[in-house]
């Protein structure tokens, strides 16, 4: 039986149950050519069904790669051969209007070939890389080293941190809900904290 999860992994619990491996690997392709896609999330959330016995380890990483790597590359083609004009049309609809291609762009320019590993981490850079990086002109075979290492490094991390929380998943849950209470009483003595921290510097204000 697949694990309860927790919070915004709940939503993406259907998709896994229905589809699998597939859901896995459509969604980091969408995400990875500038489409609005919970690609990373939903590798986390295969990954703690993995732990807890539901799918294949092996294949989610190997699904995960490949699926990152391509969605990269058509990001690159699209890049490559549709420009700045590209951008200035249709930029906002991949998550890329002019105003921040800028600002990636001189990213890019300040860290070369090294960013397209490291944006993999970076919200934001991780869906836009493979499109700037075509546009301003990266050689393909340097873009494709350097994001597949990128891709493998991003699809281990979260893979193994996924994988041990879904191997323990039952004691996980037993700990937060033994510190639920706690954690509530402490919320609510914050917030009531701030709330007249805030009355009384309006009353000194006055």
């Amino acid at each position: 039986m697949a694990p309860p999860l927790p919070g915004p992994l709940a939503h993406l619990a259907p998709l896994l149950d229905q589809y699998g491996y597939v859901a896995v690997g459509v969604l980091i392709f969408m995400e990875d050519f500038g489409l609005p896609a919970p690609g990373e999330t939903i590798l986390l959330t295969a990954a703690i069904y993995a732990g807890a016995g539901q799918l294949n380890v092996v294949v989610i990483m190997v699904v995960a790669v490949l699926a990152a790597v391509a969605g990269d590359n058509l990001g690159y083609l699209i890049g490559h051969l549709g420009g700045r004009p590209f951008i200035r049309r249709w930029g906002h609809y991949v998550l890329l209007p002019p105003e921040r291609f800028q600002k990636v762009e001189r990213f890019f320019d300040r860290h070369g070939g090294k960013v397209v590993a490291v944006a993999r981490f970076i919200p934001g850079l991780r869906e836009a890389n493979g499109i700037v990086a075509g546009t301003i002109g990266m050689p393909w075979l340097r873009f494709l080293a350097f994001n597949t290492l990128g891709a493998t490094l991003w699809v281990a991390v979260w893979t193994v941190l996924g994988y041990t929380a879904g191997t323990y998943i039952g004691e996980i849950y037993d700990e937060i809900a033994r510190y639920f209470t706690y954690l509530l009483i402490g919320l609510v003595v914050l917030a009531a904290g701030l709330i007249a921290r805030h009355l009384l510097r309006r009353r000194h204000d006055r």
